[in-house]
């Protein structure tokens, strides 16, 4: 385990007392917005529909398109969440995590919309939250038997297991919090110069959706629309 990990976990339940609303409850409402629409960013199927017309219908290119609109996207909140010291890590932390969730919920929905998944399906709404977990954890969780199988299997599941929207909710929030809490105070201890924050914060965040987003493009595979 890294020094970003090491200082995650531990900050990490810091983080939810400074924050009581980092939660599980605030992965649901990312989703939710994500999903519908909030402020300037359009709901995610709609958004999706229109990089699938400009692509000319090209369903791959959309999906492209897609990861990296919310790769720059990502970039640009994690450099303003990261740019200060310390002194406003207490404010800047739950920002980054709740713009983070936002951002890689609304492109994995986006993903899922272009491939033919229905987004009010809680079954699916489970699975897009799952792909935050990334492959690696996804892989690890399954074999502990902590979640029954991967995101595609969940999106496509006879029927919903409403305990499974716990189980998820809260693997994600801890996922997120000990990310980002650890690239915050790891980079900012370690170099002490704000706007050096910034650009690594951008980095991190750019690099760590558009993982997530190819790995949901692997996973969530076509379905036909009904």
């Amino acid at each position: 385990m890294g020094l970003k990990e090491n200082v995650g976990r531990s900050v990490a339940p810091r983080i939810s007392q400074l924050a009581p609303g980092l939660t599980t409850s605030f992965v649901r409402e990312a989703l939710s917005r994500a999903i519908d629409g909030v402020g300037p960013l359009g709901p995610a199927a709609s958004a999706a529909d229109k990089q699938l017309a400009e692509q000319n219908g090209n369903v791959d290119r959309a999906i492209h398109e897609v990861i990296e609109n919310h790769v720059r996207f990502a970039g640009a909140q994690g450099f303003l969440t990261n740019i200060g010291g310390l002194v406003t890590a207490a404010v800047a932390i739950p920002a980054n995590i709740s713009g983070l969730a936002l951002l890689q919920c609304r492109m994995i929905a986006g993903i899922a919309h272009l491939r033919g998944y229905d987004l009010d399906d809680p079954k699916v709404r489970n699975a897009i939250l799952a792909c935050i977990l990334g492959e690696d954890q996804i892989a690890q969780l399954v074999r502990k038997k902590k979640l029954p199988a991967p995101p595609m299997a969940i999106a496509t599941a006879p029927t919903h297991d409403p305990l499974l929207d716990t189980i998820i909710a809260t693997e994600v929030a801890s996922d997120l919090i000990t990310r980002v809490a650890g690239k915050r105070l790891a980079t900012t201890v370690g170099r002490r110069v704000p706007i050096v924050g910034g650009l690594v914060g951008a980095s991190a965040d750019g690099f760590a959706t558009w993982r997530i987003g190819r790995y949901a493009e692997r996973e969530l595979l076509p379905r036909s629309r009904r």
